[in-house]
């Protein structure tokens, strides 16, 4: 993060503008509307300029620009077609430790100036970090359909009741509950109409309505990493929470998205390394169910697909605790579909099927006839520990050795990469660093989170890859 993002009061405080053309006058119009007191250098000026410079809006203190003129102000302006000149004033504002804003001139600003969507006392600002204005400007009209007018009524009545709020609920998280429910039922209905009065009295009629606040758990599928694969129900789950109990297989990217002042807690587990027992993470549940948070629980994938997110709502309906389930991406979808590999396909698959790595050690709950079947898919979660087991297996009631099977680390990230073999060398795909397999040499890094694709669909891979396909490697049969 190159910039600080922060929003100024400059109400009275004086900002020195250089300049008096039409980019002055966009500057200088934003900064009345702020209510600073603006201090303008130019020796020609707009029409509009000259109006405020006549009924006093602004003040013209100059008609060039001198060093002595930075220390009237808090923040300078440089808004000249001058280059000389708008270097001067950034030279002389670092000089005076003044910030300072260069119009077109990036390397020049110690402060920038973002898009803004003004519903006030609600603003939204969108930045680019000064390097594509436009698409900044882009951003901010794709945000500002989205942020209905209303929601600046809506801030002005909650921010006079504030303390009134503070005064019934002297928890925080049941202050978050009630603004949130306020928000979401009929306070916001009356403000979408603008009809004031109403809105009053529905927010005083629920702050005096106070109940006793009931914990909520929602079980929150993330998917396989990529953050932009988010549905929106789970960012905003995220960002209501109080507390968010998360995997280890959630991505850094992810994580961020979680409300800044939300309590978080990593209780992930991984394949022969358990951090923290399924046990412990029921228990964590309902203690801050039964508390009254709104806890998040988040798992990477899809917390019905090998997730065990149904173990945890057992645990939470035998308490009582009310629950919602919103499902992700699993990885399997996700994963190969950023690795280019189809899952059915007309010539090759017709049928998926999603099974676990992790099963007993004499496979006796496996039925591997049905597995081994030709023209059929077969995505394995947490298979690497046992894959050599799986291939050998597999093989044995009749897949072919040459079945083509891919391994995807880190699916949909960053970092993902990708390595196709066949069936028969699976176990040196899955491994890392460097191995011997068909009589060539192959160096690997099977990393982990890692999903096996077995079936003539992986082979598609080298033609469908789109994302990352610099990250492959191949095992070609000798």
């Amino acid at each position: 993060m190159n910039y600080f993002p922060m929003f100024a009061d400059l109400r009275g405080r004086p900002v020195l503008v250089v300049g008096g053309g039409t980019v002055a006058e966009r500057k200088t119009q934003s900064l009345l509307d702020a209510g600073a007191k603006v201090l303008l250098a130019a020796r020609e000026l707009t029409e509009n300029l000259q109006t405020w410079a006549e009924e006093g809006r602004i003040c013209r203190i100059a008609e060039s620009f001198s060093d002595g003129l930075i220390r009237q102000a808090v923040l300078v302006i440089a808004a000249t077609d001058d280059e000389e000149l708008n270097r001067r004033v950034a030279d002389a504002a670092e000089r005076g430790n003044k910030l300072v804003n260069v119009v077109d001139r990036q390397e020049l600003c110690s402060f920038i100036v973002p898009a803004v969507i003004d519903r006030s006392p609600v603003q939204i600002a969108v930045s680019s970090g000064g390097t594509s204005p436009v698409l900044a400007r882009r951003l901010r009209l794709q945000i500002e359909q989205l942020v209905p007018q209303h929601i600046g009524l809506m801030a002005q009545i909650a921010g006079e009741n504030r303390e009134s709020v503070k005064r019934q609920f002297g928890s925080l998280p049941e202050r978050r509950q009630f603004w949130e429910q306020l928000f979401a039922g009929r306070f916001q209905d009356y403000c979408t109409q603008n009809n004031r009065p109403q809105a009053d009295l529905q927010l005083k009629a629920e702050l005096a309505a106070k109940q006793t606040q009931q914990g909520f758990v929602t079980l929150v599928g993330a998917g396989p990493g990529d953050a932009g694969l988010l549905t929106i129900h789970a960012l905003q789950a995220m960002q209501a929470a109080d507390v968010v109990l998360y995997d280890a297989l959630v991505s850094t990217d992810i994580l961020r998205l979680i409300r800044k002042d939300a309590e978080k807690i990593n209780v992930g587990k991984r394949a022969g390394g358990h951090k923290v027992r399924q046990e412990e993470t029921n228990a964590l549940l309902l203690e801050y169910a039964q508390k009254g948070c709104r806890v998040v629980r988040l798992k990477g994938g899809d917390p019905f697909v090998f997730g065990r997110g149904g173990e945890e709502l057992q645990i939470l309906a035998e308490a009582g605790i009310p629950f919602k389930i919103i499902p992700g991406i699993t990885a399997a979808v996700g994963a190969a579909a950023y690795a280019g590999i189809p899952l059915t396909h007309r010539d090759y698959a017709q049928s998926v099927q999603f099974i676990t790595g992790q099963c007993k050690a004499d496979g006796s709950d496996v039925d591997w006839a049905s597995f081994a079947r030709s023209n059929q898919t077969l995505a394995v979660y947490m298979g690497t520990i046992k894959a050599e087991n799986i291939a050998a297996r597999l093989i044995r009631h009749g897949r072919a050795a040459d079945t083509p099977c891919a391994v995807i680390s880190n699916g949909t990230r960053q970092n993902q990469t990708v390595v196709t073999g066949v069936l028969s060398d699976l176990p040196y795909l899955t491994a890392n660093g460097r191995h011997t397999c068909n009589l060539q040499c192959l160096t690997v890094n099977a990393a982990t989170p890692a999903l096996i694709v077995i079936g003539e669909v992986a082979a598609l891979h080298h033609r469908l890859a789109w994302f990352q396909s610099e990250n492959t490697a191949v095992a070609k049969a000798a």
